[in-house]
């Protein structure tokens, strides 16, 4: 996996985890926690899943090493950004039964 791959995946990653971490520990009413939290996760998953198509829009470029080397660097991301998804989704199903 290239450098700019693993600093984008970390990037991303490192923003979920400070928003979540960052609205959780905020001085607000819960419920108001709770809505601004899921907006803002539905935001990422919003992010992460543009990235994953960027990611696989750009897999269909001629036949090269490069070509072999980035379908590689796109399966990485697309498996690292899916768990993403799968986090935020459990996050925000979490919310949501807190909230009903």
């Amino acid at each position: 996996m290239s450098k700019s791959s693993r600093s984008l995946i970390a990037f991303l990653t490192g923003c979920a985890t400070g928003a979540a971490l960052g609205i959780l520990y905020a001085p607000d009413k819960g419920n108001v926690l709770r809505t601004q939290l899921t907006y803002r996760l539905s935001k990422y998953r919003e992010k992460l899943q543009d990235v994953i198509e960027d990611l696989i829009d750009k897999k269909n470029q001629p036949d090269s090493y490069a070509r072999a080397e980035g379908e590689r660097v796109v399966n990485d991301a697309r498996e690292k950004a899916e768990k993403l998804l799968e986090d935020v989704d459990r996050l925000m199903a979490q919310i949501k039964s807190q909230t009903t």
